[in-house]
């Protein structure tokens, strides 16, 4: 049936694959016993940290420290992905490592003491200065920023300050200049505010995510929010008409019947005991995204236990261009998840600590982290677009091809990758794609 069917390809419409990510990390003032939520007594030194942002502006990024952040990122991403998968297995999950990274690099900035520590270990900042991770930090958001027209990749970034409170100018300064954040002050106690904020959220996911605050906390005074949007077409165009309702089969056994997409086309492709892989770029090929297919008598759960830093830059070493007879389900998925106890998990206990976190790099207020929630949304579909005037064709002398065939039928991760940098941009796993 499968062999049947992709026999049939003809290149006429493209595949879209969206996604939209908001990533909101709240702090809240802690209120000490019998006390008031202004905390006076330890003050900020204004002067060093004007010192030490001077020192930030003065350095640039070297192609190593790039390598690391983009490997921080990386490292971050797989295992928070690992924390979510304990306590939600059976779902469809979507993160972006990348966005999650640059909320908390923002926070970052603030951090102090053991808080600072904590963090630094957590987003694996070891061996990174601070100016280190800033000016990386804007170097890779202008690389990303820089991808080809026929890719649309928007990374935004915003704070939002409670009106009355104070925070360090040179705090904001920072964010402004390597994170290119915006500043707005509003007032948390107005009822309008939450919708103030959604709406950025909404215009910078090009309507993706609609609300991702319900409403503030009294005591939270900051909002630190990073929004990414990503929308690309195939550079190996799917046909519509090949598109076909096929048994779709459920980690728990049972079976749905599903669209399934199919195309026979040159991939770099990859596979081993534990899996099948295929690298599906995007127009141009800067940014790719990567299908890992758990072998029937492996699963999902085992192929977690093989998924980490190391492998996975090892595998991606591994990709070679084959012939492939794919099939591949389309999917949209909403989804949003609070991380809170993930990160705690990975080290980060004292940011969320009232009365033990330090985040007077900030504010002279007594600061903690009350929320980091991430929300996002992803579609890989049809878009009826006609590819006429994108078609080429491309003759190479070869010696003997090599075909596989990679029905993706069963729960799968996959990865959507700028391959310049090497930063995994999305993450996540389909076990139902009809969820």
């Amino acid at each position: 049936m499968f062999k049947e069917l992709v026999n049939k390809f003809s290149g006429i419409s493209p595949k879209m694959s969206l996604g939209a990510i908001i990533l909101i990390v709240i702090l809240g003032v802690y209120n000490l016993p019998g006390s008031t939520i202004i905390f006076r007594n330890r003050k900020l030194d204004t002067d060093k940290y004007t010192n030490q942002n001077q020192q930030k502006l003065a350095q640039t990024a070297d192609e190593n420290t790039m390598i690391k952040l983009v490997n921080a990122n990386n490292k971050l991403g797989f295992k928070l992905f690992s924390e979510i998968q304990k306590s939600q297995s059976d779902e469809n999950v979507f993160i972006s490592p990348i966005s999650i990274a640059i909320a908390l690099s923002m926070t970052y900035n603030g951090a102090a003491g053991k808080t600072q520590a904590a963090m630094a270990k957590t987003l694996n900042f070891q061996g990174m200065s601070l100016a280190e991770v800033n000016q990386a930090n804007k170097d890779l958001g202008m690389l990303l920023n820089s991808l080809n027209p026929e890719i649309k990749l928007n990374i935004a970034n915003s704070i939002w300050t409670e009106k009355g409170i104070s925070f360090s100018p040179n705090f904001l300064q920072v964010n402004q200049d390597f994170y290119q954040s915006q500043v707005r002050e509003i007032d948390f106690n107005d009822p309008e505010s939450p919708k103030i904020i959604n709406n950025w959220v909404k215009d910078k996911t090009e309507g993706k995510i609609e609300k991702i605050i319900q409403a503030l906390n009294p005591n939270d005074i900051m909002v630190l929010l990073n929004a990414i949007y990503f929308q690309g077409n195939w550079e190996e165009q799917f046909s519509e008409y090949s598109t076909k309702e096929m048994p779709f089969y459920l980690a728990n056994g049972t079976q749905k019947q599903h669209p399934i997409m199919f195309q026979s086309s040159r991939h770099l492709y990859y596979e081993n005991q534990y899996f099948q892989a295929v690298s599906l770029p995007y127009k141009k090929g800067l940014v790719s995204m990567y299908i890992f297919l758990p072998r029937e008598q492996v699963s999902l759960e085992g192929f977690y236990q093989v998924l980490n830093q190391k492998n996975w830059e090892n595998w991606m070493k591994q990709f070679e261009s084959y012939e492939v007879n794919l099939g591949l389900p389309t999917f949209k998925n909403e989804y949003e998840v609070t991380l809170n106890n993930m990160l705690k998990s990975l080290g980060m206990q004292i940011a969320f600590q009232g009365g033990g976190a330090d985040f007077s790099g900030m504010s002279r207020e007594k600061l903690f982290i009350s929320e980091v929630k991430h929300k996002t949304f992803v579609e890989v579909n049809e878009t009826g677009t006609e590819a006429a005037a994108t078609t080429s064709v491309r003759i190479t002398l070869e010696s003997a091809v090599i075909t596989v065939d990679m029905l993706v039928n069963r729960p799968f991760f996959f990865a959507i990758r700028d391959n310049n940098s090497g930063t995994i941009l999305f993450m996540g796993e389909i076990t139902n794609p009809e969820n």
